[in-house]
């Protein structure tokens, strides 16, 4: 491990509950006997997020794990019919009791679990050991506007200096978790190198996150490097403290600056301070990961899918990619034999429609809405022209790409998309095209398609972004022939 590296070290939280005065003796019971009572101890938890810790009858720690409802996952170890696989079954022979600590969030429990298991060094999490094998949270503190990225290679030269956190178990459960304090703190999660000063910066268009009040943007100069860097100060005071005593710091900072009449600091104060209350609700899904009232998410394009995450982890996995997706644009043609040929891009971020970022595109191309003499290659055309009408600003490094470009259509289809991304600059990280019938994926630079199972949760969610854009673009359309209609009447 690099010795530059701050790799953070924290003693457990108080809180854990003390085991009984009195447990029976080591081999005095059967194991029956000691499961059961064990069970009985599980399902009398509090219903609540936390870490349990599994102990032998010296009192060693067996194996931390967390819990989103502690008396289900922990009881889940002691029923007759547990399954625990071949690597965590031989740990019932030894488990003689287990202690708990409840949290505050699930957030918070990936986070106790990360330290605990990094402290401790459990046998049953042996894997950890290896540092390759499980993600980091890393603060890059060194940069004008430290970014918070998720990463395995503690060679990284951006990790020299940086605020180091875990390993983490649960690579999806991390990538939600910061999703989930990036509405709080704002940080930036991009590769972007920002300095502080650059005259590029006025002219550079911030990404989604910034439209969804989940990044502050100062890739345009939206914020100062003061307060940019006092919000990452922030951030890594939460997960090194209790969220209790972040809150008191932070109430005592917003009464002093706005007893200095700072008032514009106060209220961002403020909003953070009821951000941070509001985490709870957030995760369980009783807010929707907009702004505060924002009705751009829009609930009648919601998608079938009982859990996005996962279909964006499942689609994550399939292209192959490193960095977890979060916005995903897709693009649509819509005409009637040849005529009021029409385009339309739709735009989801973490899985749920943003409809302040939809676009309609009326196709200029020459002789594509001349329904007289339509031509064979009118799809292509249109596309090429969506394309480089739609992304001109990335291509010339003004604005990030979408982490997954979505195109209606198939092999030829994609090929338009990408010889108009040919002429551009800056190339997008993923441009794929789904084919309809079918339903197979087609992929940049790749000679094969993707074929995946109808139920595959990746598959549904490109299926629902598709269909979202040719129903966006075919409403367009529609409204095209019917003015036209009008006009000739």
């Amino acid at each position: 491990m690099p010795q530059d590296a701050d790799v953070h070290h924290e003693q457990p939280r108080e809180g854990v509950v003390a085991k009984p005065d009195a447990l029976p003796e080591w081999g005095g019971e059967t194991r029956t006997d000691r499961l059961a009572r064990l069970l009985r101890k599980a399902r009398a938890l509090a219903d609540a997020p936390g870490v349990y810790l599994m102990k032998d009858h010296k009192g060693v720690v067996l194996y931390v794990g967390k819990a989103s409802r502690l008396p289900d996952r922990v009881s889940s170890y002691f029923v007759p019919s547990a399954d625990l696989g071949p690597k965590k079954a031989p740990m019932l022979d030894l488990v003689h009791d287990f202690e708990h600590l409840e949290c505050e969030g699930e957030w918070e429990a990936l986070l106790t679990e990360a330290r605990l298991i990094k402290d401790i060094r459990p046998r049953f999490n042996a894997r950890l050991t290896d540092d390759k094998t499980f993600p980091y949270l890393v603060v890059t503190m060194r940069e004008d506007f430290p970014r918070v990225m998720i990463t395995r290679d503690l060679t990284d030269p951006l990790v020299k200096g940086a605020r180091v956190f875990g390993p983490f178990t649960s690579p999806g459960s991390l990538r939600e978790a910061m999703t989930l304090l990036q509405r709080v703190f704002k940080f930036r999660t991009c590769s972007l190198d920002i300095v502080e000063g650059d005259p590029k910066n006025r002219y550079f268009r911030p990404c989604i996150l910034h439209s969804i009040g989940q990044c502050t943007a100062p890739c345009a100069d939206k914020i100062a490097r003061e307060p940019y860097f006092l919000d990452a100060q922030r951030f890594v005071k939460f997960i090194e403290s209790k969220r209790s005593v972040m809150l008191r710091e932070m109430r005592a900072e917003m009464d002093s600056a706005a007893a200095a009449m700072e008032y514009e600091k106060a209220a961002a104060l403020r909003d953070q301070i009821r951000a941070v209350e509001r985490l709870d609700e957030r995760a369980k899904g009783g807010t929707r990961p907009g702004r505060d009232g924002d009705t751009s998410w829009q609930p009648e394009a919601e998608m079938a899918l009982v859990e996005p995450r996962k279909a964006l982890e499942s689609l994550r996995k399939t292209l192959a990619l490193d960095a977890p997706i979060r916005c995903i644009e897709a693009i649509d043609i819509a005409h009637l034999q040849g005529g009021e040929t029409v385009g339309s891009k739709v735009c989801f971020v973490d899985g749920r429609p943003l409809k302040n970022e939809y676009r309609r595109y009326r196709i200029k191309a020459a002789g594509v809405n001349d329904a007289a003499s339509p031509s064979i290659n009118d799809d292509y055309a249109s596309i090429r022209e969506v394309v480089g009408r739609r992304y001109r600003e990335a291509g010339e490094g003004h604005e990030l790409y979408p982490d997954v470009i979505v195109i209606d259509g198939g092999l030829g289809q994609l090929h338009a998309a990408m010889e108009a991304l040919a002429l551009m600059d800056a190339k997008p990280p993923m441009v794929i095209s789904l084919a309809k019938k079918e339903e197979i994926i087609y992929v940049q630079q790749r000679a094969e398609p993707i074929r995946l199972g109808r139920e595959n949760l990746g598959l549904r969610l490109v299926q629902a972004i598709r269909d979202e854009a040719h129903r966006f673009a075919q409403h367009y359309h529609h409204v095209l022939r019917r003015k036209k209609t009008l006009e000739e009447d």
